[in-house]
């Protein structure tokens, strides 16, 4: 059936308009649009024209393309403002719109994929890529997105975009200068297993400097919706010391997102926040906590623990 074919291509797609918009629900709605109006249109599609990927990206991306036209950009704390001093305000919170949201592992990683290209789509879902490609123009984005992740050729870009060759070899490289100014140095593209249980076990057991060894010097900490960060080990070292016994009897369970590792915090058995590690080098660069209990919902994680519960 045309709606199974149509599916199959559900978990590329979301990846793509993910990458494009920042935010997994508005990623999802953009894949929803774009299967709706292909399966509407099903009448008009051609194979001998364009494969079925290629239709889908082409209205995956005018999709996004419009929602772009209506919404500010998306970034991280980190990209709004200073670092903050340890025991500063956290301030006043920010919309969710302000921030690049997490996206469950499960809608944009490939089950079965080939260990390099899963690599790649884990590379290319980290919080910090996803924020670095919010600072492209959209048409840029889309250039970047499909040459550089998905693999397509100029060519094939340019029929997509109704542009030519040369004109996307030029956006790409544009694109290309600009991300080299905003995108870290890349991990592994692989989740550092033996990195999260000691972190889990540094928090768990309320080890400020068991936790800080684990920190890259210029690691990173915010707690969206807040546009407070700290910038380096020792202030956020501090800022663990000033918090001390706050989270002594908060549990962690592990979770997925954006191809890092991945823990939900509760704390007095409800839900609090998100914990995403960004990690490089066996160290953690980044550590940034969703304080938003209504994604636990999303990624299958319940919004309270029992007693007995533990990680």
């Amino acid at each position: 059936m045309f709606e199974d074919r149509l599916e199959a291509h559900r978990v590329e797609l979301i990846g793509y308009c993910y990458r494009m918009l920042g935010c997994a629900a508005e990623a999802e709605d953009a894949v929803q649009e774009t299967l709706y109006r292909a399966w509407k249109n099903a009448d008009r599609f051609d194979e001998r024209k364009a494969g079925l990927r290629t239709w889908l990206h082409r209205i995956a991306t005018n999709v996004c393309l419009d929602m772009t036209r209506s919404v500010q950009r998306r970034a991280l704390a980190m990209d709004l403002g200073p670092s903050s001093p340890a025991g500063g305000n956290l301030g006043a919170p920010l919309g969710a719109a302000t921030f690049v949201q997490p996206i469950p592992d499960r809608l944009v990683l490939s089950v079965g994929s080939d260990p390099a290209e899963l690599a790649v789509q884990r590379e290319t879902i980290r919080l910090a890529f996803v924020a670095a490609l919010q600072y492209l123009p959209p048409r840029q984005r889309a250039v970047l997105i499909l040459r550089e992740v998905l693999c397509w050729s100029a060519e094939e870009v340019a029929g997509l975009l109704d542009s030519s060759p040369s004109a996307i070899n030029s956006a790409l490289q544009r694109a290309r200068a600009t991300m080299s100014t905003r995108r870290p140095p890349g991990g592994s593209g692989e989740i550092d297993e033996n990195l999260l249980k000691r972190y889990v076990q540094a928090f768990t057991t309320s080890d400020v400097d068991g936790l800080v060894a684990l920190l890259r010097e210029d690691a990173t900490m915010s707690m969206p919706p807040f546009a407070w960060w700290l910038e380096g080990r020792a202030a956020i070292r501090a800022a663990l010391l000033g918090a001390a016994g706050v989270c002594g009897n908060d549990r962690l369970v592990r979770s997925a997102a954006n191809g890092s590792p991945t823990v939900a915090q509760y704390r007095d058995g409800e839900a609090l926040g998100l914990v995403i590690l960004d990690c490089r080098d066996g160290l953690i660069s980044g550590v940034t906590t969703y304080l938003d209990p209504s994604l636990f919902p999303v990624f299958g994680l319940p919004m309270s623990l029992e007693p007995s519960s533990r990680m």
